[in-house]
């Protein structure tokens, strides 16, 4: 039987349902980490909760993020992507089951540590095993729908809180509430196939054709990737370490204004009429659906004009957008909403980079673990963030706060400058071999 490449295979439904289930960690992230905001206003007054504890619970589940991307991240890579892809869903809807009982603040932190932690897991696992599944073509749609999944759970976690804002009790069933889609998640998951790639990088070779022959009905063959055993400490060599700190660089400046941004956003809400107790739901929803819709005309630019273009454009459009924020004083709402809009729309880009380059730029048998330690670095400055930014907005106010990051992007614009490479219509085992210091068109 003549065997037929892996990138020649069309989109199938195992495609599918490998981006749609494997989206929903990003989806569970954004659900729980937004979810906890609004259960905060009921929870306050019935837990005695001070600035200094509703700090700590805000940064809880980041810290938790920075624990289980680095850990689960190498462990996958040693273990295998669908072993974990199903313990870290279970864990996930257990751990929000039991927050719905926590009567103390200390158990409160706890259980956000911890369903952190778990979250986190499944970032490198699930983006490793889409990688790993998709095409050259595919590639850039299916990272990016990880993205725009993380709003669609912020989205649907501010609809849950609206409608559970005046129920008497309301905030159990909001931490709880996450138990349904993890239910729905692993259904999903429970019956998808190892990665055809680790199986290879493993030698299990026989295993990888006779799965490939049960999902195409042909033989499949690969790019050539050498089977390796996983070693962390090749993340530090030469040729990976600066790519683990360029991307951390360009991950870290596009979180940290968009921290930003997310703050500013109920202001601007605000002016129209929806700052105040259960519309303030509403009003995140509108900050959320600005940043999702920036990641659908990513998804295509990224096949279109190519990786770097992209990612300089849009750092470059961000800060101008930022810097008009905090320069221009009396701008006006339209004004204010319209820069707010550029801003969130073009973070599309960058949003998707963060994901699609640790996964392309890095080899299967340290993929996940690139992922995971990329993340980590990048969630400190998240952390940081969460932590400074309602100092620096109360003693310099909100266009210093704008002035900032529209630097923090503008050190993302000079890094994508300097060190972006283009990766556009290469095969992972053609973007394994790039290097840093390479100049690219």
């Amino acid at each position: 039987m003549q065997a037929r490449n892996f990138d020649d295979i069309r989109f199938t439904s195992i495609h599918r349902r490998i981006m749609l289930w494997g989206s929903g960690g990003p989806f569970l992230d954004g659900y729980v980490l937004v979810i906890i905001g609004v259960a905060l206003e009921q929870l306050t007054p019935l837990l005695h909760l001070d600035a200094e504890w509703i700090g700590l619970l805000g940064a809880a589940t980041l810290a938790g993020l920075f624990i289980g991307t680095s850990l689960f991240g190498y462990i996958s890579d040693r273990v295998g992507r669908r072993k974990m892809f199903l313990i870290d869903i279970v864990a996930i809807g257990i751990i929000s089951l039991g927050t719905m009982f926590v009567s103390s603040p200390m158990e409160l932190l706890v259980m956000r540590v911890l369903i952190g932690i778990v979250i986190g897991a499944d970032y490198p696992i699930a983006t490793s095993m889409i990688t790993e599944f998709s095409n050259t073509r595919q590639r850039a749609f299916a990272v990016g729908f990880i993205a725009a999944m993380w709003y669609v759970g912020a989205t649907c976690a501010n609809l849950v809180g609206y409608l559970l804002y005046e129920v008497d009790g309301g905030w159990r069933w909001m931490l709880g509430s996450a138990f349904i889609p993890c239910v729905i998640i692993l259904i999903g998951r429970f019956d998808l196939p190892e990665s055809p790639r680790w199986l290879l990088r493993k030698g299990r070779v026989q295993e990888c054709e006779q799965m490939m022959l049960k999902l195409f009905g042909e033989r499949v063959v690969f790019d050539e990737e050498p089977q390796q055993e996983t070693r962390f400490m090749q993340l530090f060599n030469k040729r990976h370490f600066p790519f683990v700190l360029f991307v951390a660089a360009i991950w870290t400046c596009q979180v940290i204004p968009m921290f930003a941004i997310y703050t500013f956003g109920p202001q601007i809400v605000g002016l129209l009429g929806w700052d105040e107790g259960r519309n303030a739901a509403l009003g995140n929803v509108v900050i959320s659906l600005f940043f999702m819709l920036g990641c659908i005309p990513a998804m295509y630019w990224l096949n279109k004009i190519g990786r770097r273009p992209l990612l300089i454009g849009s750092f470059a459009i961000m800060t101008i957008a930022l810097a008009v924020l905090g320069l221009v004083s009396n701008l006006g709402i339209w004004l204010v909403v319209i820069a707010f809009a550029v801003y969130a729309f073009f973070s599309g880009g960058p949003g998707i980079l963060q994901w699609l380059y640790p996964n392309e730029l890095f080899p299967t048998d340290i993929r996940a673990s690139a992922v995971g330690v990329i993340m980590s670095i990048s969630r400190v400055g998240t952390v940081v963030s969460t932590w400074a930014l309602p100092v620096f907005i109360t003693r310099y106010g909100i266009s210093t706060v704008m002035l900032i990051g529209a630097l923090i992007s503008l050190v993302g614009l000079v890094v994508s400058i300097l060190f972006a490479p283009e990766t556009r219509g290469l095969s992972l085992s053609q973007t394994g071999k790039i290097t840093i210091l390479k100049k690219y068109s």
